[in-house]
């Protein structure tokens, strides 16, 4: 296990060993509702909100300050809904995943049917990261403490920006370091009904705290992150089938009929038409992934 002096002395390493890591996620669970674990960001009646949080180094035990989830939230013809963490997220074959390739290569028109209803059934990309609250005016009871955040693509792409500058006068920094890191001024605005996050952006890089002694209280605070990709926290493929047939009003004897043509998540060979419904509104639009790019693996 790294000591908190062992952190400080690899501080300067660091940032090769995420950037690396992030290298890996761009070449090919959902934290429970009411989790005082988690914080969040408040906003006015127009949709405005403003904070400054740090992101932390990994806790002790964990290489890296961030987990990648997948899931899915849509809601089919038999009126519920599918809320369900994807297996993609720990390397495993997703249902849902598996149907919607098989809707894209459908018909090649974008605007056709089983495109449409690929599309609002596509993962939602999240990440979680330790972070310390510095600013919260809405909730200042929350300053000075360690929370779990969870955020999209949106933000998760400042902080690589910040460590993969794109101009030869910019110096790569590591947002997560203690010392060498950057406070992040969360800036929410409202944009068509839902929270942006554009507008933010990091400070110049300083030490979260002048003492070390203080700094590695914090650290041993921090709550791990690789149980959010424990094998217990997925449901098993099987059964992420059959909340899929559920949920989209298959009849076994369809499904039978599909499992003889080896179609591989035991759906029918021929997409039901349907109009599908919009995920619900999520914290931020931006927490899915880019969207022909998902289809464009799919189709591989």
């Amino acid at each position: 296990m790294v000591d908190f002096s062992q952190l400080k002395k690899a501080s300067s390493q660091s940032l090769d060993k995420l950037t690396a890591e992030l290298n890996k996620l761009s070449n090919p669970q959902e934290q429970k509702k009411g989790d005082d674990r988690f914080w969040s960001p408040s906003v006015d009646k127009a949709g405005n909100g403003y904070a400054v949080i740090r992101f932390l180094p990994a806790p002790a035990g964990e290489d890296i300050p961030f987990v990648r989830l997948f899931d899915h939230g849509f809601k089919g013809p038999s009126g519920k809904w599918y809320i369900e963490n994807s297996l993609t997220s720990i390397g495993q074959k997703d249902p849902v995943s598996e149907y919607n390739s098989y809707l894209w290569n459908l018909s090649s028109d974008d605007n056709s049917e089983s495109r449409k209803q690929a599309r609002a059934q596509k993962r939602r990309l999240h990440y979680i990261s330790n972070i310390y609250v510095v600013k919260d005016p809405a909730n200042p009871e929350n300053e000075g403490k360690v929370f779990l955040f969870k955020y999209g693509k949106k933000i998760f792409d400042k902080l690589n920006d910040l460590m993969n500058p794109q101009f030869p006068d910019e110096a790569p920094i590591n947002p997560f370091d203690f010392w060498q890191g950057a406070n992040f001024n969360l800036k929410i605005r409202n944009v068509e009904g839902y929270r942006n996050y554009d507008k933010s952006e990091f400070s110049a890089t300083s030490a979260l705290l002048s003492d070390d002694e203080e700094l590695e209280k914090l650290w041993k605070k921090e709550y791990t992150l690789q149980t959010f990709l424990a094998p217990e926290n997925f449901k098993s493929y099987d059964d992420l089938k059959t909340k899929l047939n559920t949920v989209l009003d298959v009849a076994a004897a369809t499904s039978r009929k599909a499992e003889e043509e080896d179609v591989p998540w035991a759906r029918t060979s021929v997409a039901p038409q349907f109009k599908s419904s919009p995920s619900p509104k999520i914290e931020e639009s931006e927490e899915e992934e880019d969207e022909m790019e998902f289809f464009k693996k799919l189709k591989a």
